[in-house]
């Protein structure tokens, strides 16, 4: 069965510069389409669509942008958020070619359970995105890795041994790096406090010696006089 694309409506945008301000606390995010040998076009989409899309693909699958009557086939690039809220403000949407083959990133999602995890020990992912090429049409959403066949410490599995269709997906990865690995789990070490050695009146610098005589003659001063009275 052919992979359906997402679809997202967008308007036409006349507002730009400091004025696209408005348009965000109106609830709608500004956005360009451009592409090889296309003229850009300036257009806004509602932030709750825009969201809910992107968060849902994010900068890997083919989406369809529907401006008037007029439908382009784009993958969404370079987002911008606002440094506080973390709110998506701004993105750019490429417009593909779909009989051309383009390069990009997929993300990496680990599937199954790790023996050697429930061992005690610690899986380390290597790498969180693999970098393809492909057809538009031909892009996953991500690269599913099944950690289930780690059952112990140096158990690893590489780039060569992702399961992608190799005939329509050229992966860019070096084939020999690894994806995932087991990790013996870290032992902290407890610091080593060492005992304090006893203070022979040598060990004690002549100034603190001479401040406890010091307090010894006061106390014995101050006795005698206690007795006078």
């Amino acid at each position: 069965m052919k992979k359906e694309n997402p679809k997202i409506s967008a308007a036409l945008r006349t507002v730009t510069g400091r004025k696209v301000k408005h348009l965000r606390s109106s609830g709608q995010i500004p956005a360009t389409i451009y592409g090889h040998k296309f003229e850009p076009i300036s257009i806004q989409f509602s932030s709750l669509e825009l969201n809910k899309i992107f968060e849902q693909v994010g900068e890997s699958s083919l989406v369809e942008i529907i401006v008037d009557e007029n439908n382009y086939p784009i993958i969404f690039k370079n987002p911008q958020f606002h440094p506080i809220s973390s709110d998506l403000i701004h993105i750019d949407c490429y417009k593909v070619n779909l009989k051309e083959k383009i390069t990009t990133t997929v993300p990496v999602e680990l599937i199954g359970e790790s023996l050697a995890v429930k061992n005690g020990n610690t899986l380390m992912q290597i790498l969180s995105e693999i970098e393809i090429e492909a057809l538009p049409v031909d892009l996953p959403d991500k690269i599913e890795v099944d950690i289930s066949s780690l059952i112990e410490v140096d158990n690893k599995i590489t780039v060569a041994e992702l399961n992608v269709d190799r005939d329509k997906i050229e992966v860019k990865n070096d084939s020999e790096q690894a994806v995932v690995i087991i990790e013996a789990p870290r032992v902290e070490e407890e610091p080593v406090v060492e005992a304090e050695a006893e203070l022979t009146p040598e060990d004690v610098p002549a100034t603190a010696q001479k401040t406890e005589e010091e307090k010894a003659t006061k106390a014995a001063q101050e006795a005698s006089e206690k007795d006078e009275k």
